[in-house]
């Protein structure tokens, strides 16, 4: 019974100094999350020819990232090879493309892709907004 006292405080101060550096290591954590890139095309309703795309890369809070690179491929449209495009400051990129549709085909997609800028904390996991190509009339 004498040493308990002195066996109480010392536990108490090695429990106090493991949750301080458990708490650290926990707020540490937040830098090692990424951030969820999205891309808006514009126009996003095309036709079957060649056409100029305008994609804007944001973040979540709808702030434009530079250095991010944009590719266009064929989703349920054919698209000959692949179109790519680097954002600017403005975050936009744009790509020339030239979809094809099927001889019975009276819509089809692109598929958008981000690949982030090197070295970021960004990522694109999520699916982007696709190009809805539309036949004539």
């Amino acid at each position: 019974m004498e040493g308990l006292p002195i066996r109480l405080v010392v536990a108490l101060v090695v429990g106090v100094a493991s949750l301080g550096v458990m708490m650290n290591m926990l707020s540490g954590l937040g830098g090692l999350t990424v951030t969820e890139l999205d891309a808006k095309p514009a126009p996003d309703v095309i036709g079957p020819e060649e056409t100029n795309v305008d994609v804007t890369v944001v973040d979540p809070e709808g702030k434009p990232v530079s250095g991010a690179t944009v590719v266009v491929t064929g989703g349920t449209a054919t698209l000959d090879g692949a179109a790519t495009a680097t954002t600017g400051e403005s975050g936009e990129a744009t790509l020339s493309v030239d979809p094809t549709l099927g001889s019975n085909q009276q819509e089809g997609t692109l598929d958008v892709r981000i690949k982030p800028p090197a070295g970021s904390d960004y990522a694109d996991e999520r699916e982007n907004t696709a190009i809805l190509v539309l036949a004539d009339g």
